[in-house]
């Protein structure tokens, strides 16, 4: 059984919350992208805070039978991304958030709204 992108979202967001990121932005990629369905995009506010957020979104894509595909920048943890197929998440350290500014590079998206 695969994951619907929906519910994989839904979880996403808990586990990013669950962990206090900070500004998180949920982005719908439907019919402007092929990457992926949604983006997600938050911060941490140290190493430390990064890397548990992208440890506890592993920890739930993995029990909801989420495929991940690969996770980049674990060890820096200064800009941290997870592909979880139809999800996407981006995780950055507070200062390299505004520098990267991926928000503004996806504009065309539209901002899904908590439920």
């Amino acid at each position: 059984m695969t994951i619907q992108s929906k519910e994989l979202l839904r979880l996403t967001l808990e586990a990013v919350e669950d962990k206090k990121a900070m500004n998180v932005v949920a982005l719908d990629l439907r019919g402007i992208s092929l990457i992926s369905d949604y983006f997600i995009i938050c911060h941490g506010n140290s190493d430390t805070q990064v890397q548990a957020i992208a440890t506890e979104v592993r920890k739930v894509a993995q029990e909801a039978g989420a495929v991940i595909r690969g996770i980049e920048g674990m060890d820096a943890a200064r800009w941290v991304l997870m592909d979880l197929g139809d999800v996407v998440v981006h995780i950055f350290h507070r200062d390299e958030r505004e520098y990267y500014n991926i928000e503004r590079l996806w504009s065309d998206a539209k901002v899904v709204e908590p439920v």
